[in-house]
């Protein structure tokens, strides 16, 4: 396969084929011809242009590799320092029983590869422990899945460091979350121009309205909104309250999924043990006691958090199911995608999935809650919350 790349090839990495930094070809249109249709030939060159690193392989970064890679992304890198089992054979689909012992970055690369040639796809199975923040700075994105907090929180400072947007994204069996980090992102909404003049406003806590143009499209006038979106790290998140709209109301505090008490205890409960609890009753006591105080922190009716959900979220911890990630990978890439092309408004911030009530509502988990809808040039440049808003 051809290679002429000019994206950094670190040492440790073995490669594929690349596509070099040119304009987009007349080739490369025909091939994205359905997705240049949605999102422009602009966004497709910023999307053939990303470096991106992908962070363990198991079941949801297959997921999220094969629609990165099938869109048209530069190049992808994947890191796991683990072999395959027999269990990575039942949700995995770049793996087979003949890689059994194998490391699994190496050997999901060659199938990954086959996808789409024109993406330049690496490997490291080095310990992502022992990264420094220099090993982020060549990328645009880092998508880190199936980690315990303390590490994601090491991925996600050195990204801010390196000016790097991070997403954090995991399962266990119907149940799953992704997280994203974004630090400060700007995208543009094109909309039919109506009468009455777009103010430049804070929508929400986190997001603004900071500039407005427009074209002439098919005979309309279309009006280009650019809004703005501060994020936090995840550290900071995990401790974050749910924003006022949703304590102030009976109704929406009953709608929080019990899933993001028991995802916060889950992470507390690895803190302390180093794993996921497992069926003595001493770790079941534990776990039920930090769900049941993350669950009050958060301000939650007792009742939603209840023992048949506790159970199966317990009987569920480092399970894979292929529909869920399916549905999460799907998600994340999607939203990779068009914070590439700064296209469409982004995740802010948690995104929560339970694969029994087929939802996955969103919430904005930030430590600071400033008044709305004032003028952008008098909002603070701090962290913020929104409310929340449903998939």
């Amino acid at each position: 396969m051809p290679s002429n790349s000019t994206i950094p090839q670190p040492a440790q990495f073995s490669s594929g084929t690349t596509n070099g930094g040119q304009a987009i070809s007349a080739d490369e249109i025909a091939l994205y011809d359905r997705q240049i249709r949605l999102w422009g030939v602009k966004a497709q060159e910023k999307l053939r242009d990303a470096k991106i690193l992908l962070i363990t392989v198991r079941a949801l970064a297959n997921e999220v590799a094969k629609n990165l890679v099938l869109a048209g992304i530069g190049s992808l890198t994947i890191q796991d320092e683990h072999q395959v089992t027999e269990n990575d054979l039942g949700a995995q689909f770049f793996v087979s029983e003949e890689d059994i012992g194998k490391n699994r970055a190496e050997a999901a690369a060659p199938q990954i590869r086959k996808l789409n040639p024109r993406v330049t796809v690496n490997v490291t199975t080095d310990s992502i422990k022992s990264k420094d923040v220099d090993f982020y700075s060549p990328f645009d994105m880092v998508i880190a899945t199936d980690l315990d907090l303390a590490t994601l929180s090491t991925i996600n400072a050195a990204c801010r460091l390196s000016d790097t947007a991070f997403y954090a994204s995991g399962t266990h069996g119907f149940y799953g979350y992704i997280f994203a980090d974004l630090r400060l992102h700007e995208y543009v909404i094109e909309r039919e121009k109506s009468n009455r003049p777009t103010a430049l406003i804070s929508e929400t806590a986190t997001r603004s309205i900071i500039a407005t143009s427009t074209k002439k499209q098919d005979g309309k006038v279309v009006e280009m909104v650019t809004k703005r979106e501060m994020y936090t790290p995840i550290i900071l998140a995990n401790t974050s309250p749910l924003p006022p709209e949703i304590t102030n109301s009976r109704r929406r505090k009953l709608q929080v999924p019990p899933l993001l008490s028991c995802l916060r205890a889950l992470w507390e409960f690895e803190s302390i043990s180093g794993a996921f609890p497992g069926q003595s009753r001493a770790d079941l006591e534990l776990f039920t006691t930090l769900a049941t105080q993350k669950h009050q922190e958060l301000q939650l009716p007792s009742q939603t958090l209840s023992s048949e959900f506790l159970r199966s979220f317990l009987q569920n911890l480092g399970c894979e199911i292929a529909p869920v990630t399916a549905f999460l990978g799907g998600q994340l890439a999607q939203d990779v995608i068009n914070v590439l092309g700064q296209r469409e408004q982004p995740i802010q911030n948690f995104l929560l999935f339970d694969g029994e009530e087929s939802k996955g509502p969103i919430y904005a988990l930030q430590p600071i809650f400033p008044e709305m809808n004032v003028p952008v040039e008098a909002t603070p440049m701090s962290i913020h919350a929104s409310s929340a808003v449903p998939v």
